[in-house]
């Protein structure tokens, strides 16, 4: 066997015999012997938890996000805080999130540990990712079988999020740089912006594309003129920059692909979604979302399946917390 054709065969060996440790870990029926109603049980919580208040969906998915952005899905980002660590949570740019995305994967937690069979074998990172699905379901958008399987992180530091999470300003490179960086395509980045489709944002977020875009330009030029108007009626220039809005002016309450219709009106809030419109690289992808929902959710189910692939901790590069919010 040549040396060429020998370093082919054992690539495929070590393959074969060391696969990825994610891929290797993660499977639809992990809990199948160990917590067999789990998907039951945490939808159950997580739609009374929805029959209360809405914004568990948008809260609950920038939840995910949130987290698997910043060292990987492994629920890091719920840790509280202690006098010698500052946690993820407590970071700028996580003060955002809304307490009823943290509350819905609480209740979900203590619904498992409440049956014996489940209590403590179900990770907190798994329970996110199920009522991440859920909550888009919930409000209209796909389901989608869960891979399940993820290990709670051990660390969970604020200094961990500097550079980790897309600001509102990104144009596409920096967008397509920062998902590159955990293995998602431009296209996932489009589909996944789609969740605002369900946000909501602080008026301070995006007070610069209406009154200080550019020297002689106070609004953004992009930004729909009309909609720059509510823009401005809703947030005024003197408001509590924590005052919110809906991030879709149309259907704010439903998952769908009105998100594309609204970038192609100049309807997008944040300079990072408006730019998928603009930029002539992404818009194809949004015109064709804009008037295919179908094939819109079936790029959405598979870039929340690769995102939920990000980072995960197996062995001893994580447990299963007794308490979401502290470690062992």
């Amino acid at each position: 066997m040549g040396r060429f054709n020998l370093l082919i065969a054992l690539s495929f060996l070590s393959l074969f015999f060391f696969p990825s440790p994610t891929l290797a870990q993660l499977r639809r029926n992990f809990y199948a012997n160990i917590c067999p109603n789990v998907e039951n049980i945490v939808r159950s919580e997580v739609t009374k938890k929805f029959q209360q208040t809405f914004v568990t969906v948008p809260a609950t998915l920038r939840l995910f996000f949130h987290d698997c952005f910043v060292q990987g899905c492994d629920a890091s980002v719920i840790i509280a805080s202690t006098a010698s660590n500052k946690a993820e949570k407590d970071h700028p740019d996580n003060l955002s999130l809304a307490g009823d995305g943290f509350d819905t994967v609480i209740k979900a937690k203590a619904a498992l540990d409440a049956i014996p069979q489940c209590r403590n074998r179900v990770s907190c990172a798994d329970i996110l990712a199920l009522a991440t699905r859920d909550v888009i379901a919930l409000s209209g958008g796909p389901s989608y079988a869960v891979e399940l399987g993820r290990l709670d992180g051990l660390v969970s530091r604020d200094s961990d999020v500097n550079g980790r999470l897309p600001a509102p300003t990104f144009n596409l490179n920096r967008l397509n740089s920062l998902f590159a960086a955990n293995g998602l395509t431009q296209q996932d980045m489009i589909a996944l912006s789609a969740a605002h489709t369900v946000g909501f944002s602080h008026c301070g977020k995006f007070s610069n594309r209406i009154y200080s875009f550019a020297p002689g330009r106070p609004v953004d030029p992009t930004l729909n003129k009309t909609y720059a108007t509510q823009l401005q009626a809703m947030c005024p220039k003197n408001v509590d920059p924590r005052v919110a809005i809906n991030m879709d002016p149309i259907t704010p309450r439903a998952f769908d692909n009105i998100y594309f219709r609204n970038l192609q009106q100049g309807m997008g809030l944040f300079t990072s979604d408006q730019v998928l419109f603009s930029d002539a690289r992404s818009r194809p992808t949004v015109n064709a979302w804009a008037s295919n929902s179908q094939a819109f959710n079936k790029a959405f189910i598979e870039a929340m399946t690769k995102l939920g692939r990000v980072g995960v901790k197996t062995g001893r590069n994580g447990n299963i917390r007794r308490d979401c919010g502290a470690f062992n």
